[in-house]
């Protein structure tokens, strides 16, 4: 089955899994899915993950969930950019997230990386969605 929206869905396990206060959550793998939990575990957001392999040859990612004083770390995330509508921007116009206490996970042509490091290095693209 093909999905249409892997990152929506991914935002859609995490926001459910952190509901039912789960310490760990799977999805299905892909390196974008991949690049988008490193920008969240770099940023803070979430404990780790790792891949796990099947027997049947398709692989998953295994989310550990992060949670400070028994409320989720991730208060707030948001897919901008859909299927139906992508969302791009330059480097001038790149969004802030909260005053830059939340962050903007972007596709660029260097990689996937949050708002400041995609001013860092100068470039805009593709925001992915929105992480407070």
């Amino acid at each position: 089955m093909s999905m249409t929206d892997p990152i929506g869905d991914l935002i859609a396990r995490i926001t459910n899994a952190q509901m039912r206060k789960k310490s760990k959550v799977s999805t299905p793998g892909s390196r974008l899915r991949a690049r988008v939990l490193d920008v969240l575990k770099s940023e803070g957001y979430i404990r780790d993950y790792a891949s796990v392999e099947h027997t049947d040859g398709r692989s998953e990612l295994e989310i550990e969930l992060k949670y400070f004083d028994g409320q989720p770390v991730i208060r707030e995330i948001s897919r901008v950019s859909k299927p139906g509508r992508r969302v791009y921007v330059a480097v001038k116009n790149l969004p802030r997230i909260n005053n830059g206490l939340g962050v903007a996970i972007l596709s660029t042509p260097k990689g996937v990386m949050a708002d400041h490091a995609a001013r860092d290095a100068n470039v805009g693209g593709e925001v992915l969605c929105t992480v407070f």
